[in-house]
């Protein structure tokens, strides 16, 4: 099925399909990195986690409605896509202040929000993913007004879902990440991987950081960390 290598980013390799062009296969790596690159590791491993962990939450978000890329997993470190064009953000939902925002407007960590916030930044590495509003956006990608609102739409209730979700396993979750992109009908659906690596988890009970601040801060070891994730997930079936 896997044909030729498309693209290779920090974390995932595309491979066309072979007799398909609609579709693609994502090879999660064992490599992470932090701060745009600046801090990279390799961690035996954990592209399964990622890839396995990833494919738990897609077939959660589409059993509740959420459109995305997300076909199935193949095995323990590839799953099957659609392919989509993305449009070039990233859109983050926070729940509590954690990561840049404290120290972009001086909050202090752990300040819980009233309601959840929305931010894009800019998907361009060599500009180190720069915050960005509204305005901004509309000029530098193509997304149009109500695809702007509908990106802010969904990516609410994928933050509805994944609360529940993640609660299930006694994991708070913090804030994430997302990535839009368009299928072949220009329909808007979510893509990219949602995962420890762009979520922040916290346990509910121990207030222990079960993501990827594990390597950013020096923690513990990440594919511990990630381990007992799936391993949750896992008991719930």
């Amino acid at each position: 099925m896997k044909d030729k290598l498309l693209y290779e980013g920090k974390a995932k390799q595309v491979y066309t399909v072979k007799d398909d062009e609609t579709l693609l296969v994502l090879s999660y790596k064992n490599d992470a990195t932090a701060f745009n690159g600046a801090k990279k590791a390799n961690f035996d491993g954990k592209g399964r986690y990622n890839n396995l962990i990833s494919s738990k939450v897609f077939d959660y978000l589409h059993k509740n409605g959420i459109n995305s890329h997300f076909k199935k997993a193949l095995n323990d470190t590839e799953q099957l896509v659609e392919r989509t064009t993305i449009i070039p953000l990233e859109v983050v939902v926070r729940n509590i202040a954690a990561g840049s925002i404290v120290n972009r407007l001086g909050l202090e960590e752990k300040t819980r929000f009233s309601e959840p916030l929305v931010e894009f930044f800019y998907k361009k590495d060599e500009l180190n993913d720069p915050f960005i509003n509204d305005a901004h956006a509309l000029l530098l990608t193509d997304a149009t007004e109500e695809e702007l609102a509908q990106i802010k739409e969904m990516a609410l209730r994928v933050n509805e879902k994944l609360q529940v979700f993640f609660k299930e396993i006694h994991l708070q979750l913090v804030d994430f990440k997302l990535e839009f992109g368009r299928n072949r009908n220009g329909e808007i659906v979510l893509s990219d991987e949602v995962s420890p690596d762009t979520c922040r988890l916290w346990d509910i009970e121990t207030g222990a950081k079960m993501d990827k601040d594990v390597f950013r801060q020096d923690l513990g070891d990440l594919v511990t960390v990630y381990d007992n994730i799936l391993n949750r997930l896992e008991a719930l079936q």
